[in-house]
């Protein structure tokens, strides 16, 4: 079975083989992700080990969305032995988040 996950906005985007789902994330997307994944997994009688390979979409987008999508995909490819690629269809080690832009780090107060 094939995974697709899209972070980068505030609405999660999740496909297994052609099967679509979306979940308004918000800001429980770092507690709740693996279950909306396991959860949908199960409504199609499959399993984490089912999975054959993972796609992400890997930016531009939300820092935070991103960041914790791509740990996500980075650990399932790698503990399930499956190849990772980005939405390029370039196969991937790992995938770096593509933010679109530098960081908007401040200057510190002191």
């Amino acid at each position: 079975m094939k995974l697709y996950l899209d972070t980068s906005t505030p609405t999660t985007v999740l496909k297994l083989d052609d099967k679509t789902y979306e979940w308004e994330s918000g800001r429980d997307l770092a507690e709740n992700l693996l279950a909306f994944i396991h959860d949908k997994l199960a409504e199609n009688s499959a399993t984490w080990q089912d999975l054959t390979e993972i796609t992400f979409m890997s930016g531009p987008g939300s820092f935070t969305g991103l960041r914790i999508g791509a740990s996500i995909v980075n650990t399932l490819a790698s503990e399930l032995k499956i190849p990772l690629y980005d939405h390029h269809g370039e196969e991937r080690k790992i995938i770096l988040p593509d933010y679109g832009r530098g960081a908007n780090i401040s200057a510190p107060k002191k």
